[in-house]
């Protein structure tokens, strides 16, 4: 299985509780409402890190966590017009887009 992880952060005058509360509540379930996340994806995993003491301050807001079977399940869904017209159009909302990191992994559960 691949994990594509993005690193986000959010556009520029929105604050992290609307950015957590935005990614959580409604891109979340506009991601999983198209036909193509339930035929493609494997899980999916919004997370939003943490601010604790002694530990650096995040350097980013937000991480999406996408699994897929395969390259061609990941092709497809992005090459979907479902995503192209109402997903990916959604994530300027509260995404600054240029600034994204993306990391592809074969993930290896060790304890679970």
């Amino acid at each position: 299985m691949l994990k594509f992880t993005f690193l986000i952060r959010r556009i520029a005058g929105m604050s992290i509780e609307n950015f957590v509360d935005y990614h959580r509540n409604h891109h979340a379930s506009l991601f999983m409402s198209i036909p193509e996340a339930k035929q493609y994806v494997k899980k999916y995993v919004v997370s939003h890190p943490e601010i604790i003491a002694g530990f650096p301050i995040p350097a980013y807001d937000g991480i999406t966590d996408i699994y897929f079977a395969s390259m061609n399940d990941f092709n497809s869904f992005f090459v979907s017009e479902n995503y192209k017209q109402k997903v990916h159009p959604d994530e300027s909302n509260f995404i600054d887009l240029n600034d994204v990191v993306t990391l592809v992994s074969n993930e290896l559960v060790v304890v679970d």
